[in-house]
Order: structure tokens, then C-alpha cells, then sequence
């Protein structure tokens, strides 16, 4: 498979990489275009088998087209290549909130998918859901979905609007985190702890605790009573927390991040 993706920031670079580890596409079969001057000369290292910053006619000889620029700018890309798509391409969008319709309607094409993937990806270790139009027929949609999960894993979602949901609880949720672990350390300086410590006991403790809930066969709650003894110390730190609702606070925010994403979708 040819692919020509447009927009090459992390992301977008991140699905490139993970094509070639698992050898499901060559380097001489992308097409990278960016328009950023510095951002092509760090591309140089990449070697790719075209590397250009216009959208021009030789788009139309690759089989996958994917968008990957920020959703600001999609409608002066969608005006470049809507001159120079083909039928028979087919579209995959990982722009938040650019809904499957605004980009068959800007683009004048019909074969679009969405996908909404998140940071870990450029790990190989993401998880990306995406839905299709009915356009894309289930041979190109299997193929796609291998490409896919060489950075993770995949969802297809039936339902596209489902979408706005993933990506305020996947897309967003590395953020959130994020800030748990921030918080644990600044927790852990004011203890005393050097930040390289407390952020070492932090990171490993998060690390073994996906780990258990991968492996144990126990419920969430089953993990938690197993740390907190009656009377102990986890039990001091979970009556602090539901004293301030913290549980109601993340599924708020959340929440917010759903409905913002949903606005978004909306122009």
C-alpha cells in the first residue's frame, strides 16, 4: 500500500513509524507532506520516498491519504486537495473533532474514515477508535484497521458520533494521568523525597499498578481493599479523597471534555 500523509507532526510521524516497524509499509511508498520549512529538514533523517510541502498532483498515485494536520488548518488543505483526489483514495482523518460528513462535503469524496488515536501511539502502545463511512468497503476498512494497530490497539465504533466521547476519555485521558502522577510527586517533595525519588517511587507504582489490573483477577474495588487495610493508611488517603469528591470531579471533567469535544464536531 502507497500512503501519503499530510501533515506531519507527531502523530502523524508516529503512524509512519509504526508502518515501517512491522514492515506493512516501504519508505519509497510514502508520500510526507509538510509545510513547515524546519519541520521538513528534521524530516531529512526519516528518508522518505517523497518528501514535499505542497499538496499536489502526485497525490492522486497513492492509495491511502492521511490528514493529519491540526483542524484549524484542514480547511486550506481541504481546498489543495479536493483538486487532485481520486474516487478510488481513501481518506483517514485523525483531526479531533472534524466530523466524517465536513470532510466528504469539503472534499467533494466519499471514502472517508475517522480515527481518533491518542500520545501512546507514538509508543506503539495507544488505543485508537475509529468509524467509516459506508463508502470504504470491508477489504480497504481490514487493511486500515492492520495499519492501525500497528500502534496499539483499535476500536471500530458503528456509531461515528461515539466518537466525541473517545476522545475526551482516550484522546484526552493521558493528560488526566498525567496530572494524578504530577500531583503524587509534589505530594512526595513535600514529604521530604529529592523529585528524582519521589518521581522513581511514583512512576514505578503506576507502572506495576496497570500491570495488576491487566493481570489480577479482581475487580477495581477488589484492588483497592486489597491495599486498604481498616484503619490504615491507604483508608486515611480514600476518606480524604471522597471528602472532596475527587471521584465525581475527574468524571466531571471528563464530562466537560465530552460536551467541548461535541462543540468542536459542530464547527
Amino acid at each position: 500500500m502507497k500512503i501519503a500523509i499530510i501533515g506531519c507532526g507527531n502523530m502523524g510521524m508516529a503512524f509512519a513509524r509504526a508502518f515501517l516497524k512491522f514492515d506493512l509499509v516501504k519508505k519509497e511508498d510514502f508520500l510526507l507532506v509538510e509545510k513547515s520549512t524546519d519541520r521538513m529538514e528534521s524530516l531529512t533523517n526519516f528518508q522518505p520516498g517523497v518528501l514535499t510541502g505542497i499538496i499536489g498532483p502526485q497525490i492522486g498515485e497513492y492509495d491511502l491519504i492521511i490528514l493529519s494536520v491540526k483542524p484549524q488548518d484542514f480547511l486550506s488543505v481541504s481546498e489543495a486537495l479536493k483538486a487532485v483526489i481520486k474516487p478510488t483514495q481513501v481518506v483517514l482523518s485523525i483531526m479531533a473533532g472534524i466530523t466524517i460528513e465536513i470532510i466528504q462535503n469539503a472534499l467533494n469524496h466519499n471514502s472517508v474514515i475517522r480515527a481518533m488515536p491518542n500520545t501512546p501511539a507514538m509508543l506503539g502502545m495507544g488505543i485508537t477508535a475509529y468509524s467509516a463511512s459506508p463508502e470504504v468497503d470491508m477489504n480497504q476498512l481490514r487493511k486500515i484497521e492492520n495499519l492501525i494497530n500497528a500502534t496499539g490497539r483499535s476500536v471500530f465504533l458503528e456509531d461515528e458520533d461515539k466518537l466525541n466521547a473517545v476522545t475526551a476519555l482516550s484522546g484526552s485521558g493521558p493528560a488526566y494521568f498525567f496530572y494524578v502522577v504530577k500531583a503524587m510527586i509534589e505530594a512526595g517533595k513535600q514529604m521530604g523525597f529529592e523529585e528524582s525519588v519521589a518521581a522513581l517511587l511514583v512512576k514505578q507504582t503506576m507502572l506495576g499498578s496497570y500491570h495488576l489490573i491487566n493481570t489480577a483477577d479482581k475487580s477495581l474495588d477488589e484492588l483497592i481493599n486489597a491495599v486498604a487495610s481498616k484503619g490504615g493508611t491507604t483508608e486515611a488517603a480514600l476518606r480524604r479523597f471522597e471528602a472532596g469528591h475527587l471521584d465525581d470531579t475527574l468524571k466531571e471533567g471528563i464530562l466537560a471534555a465530552q460536551v467541548r469535544s461535541t462543540e468542536l464536531s459542530k464547527g
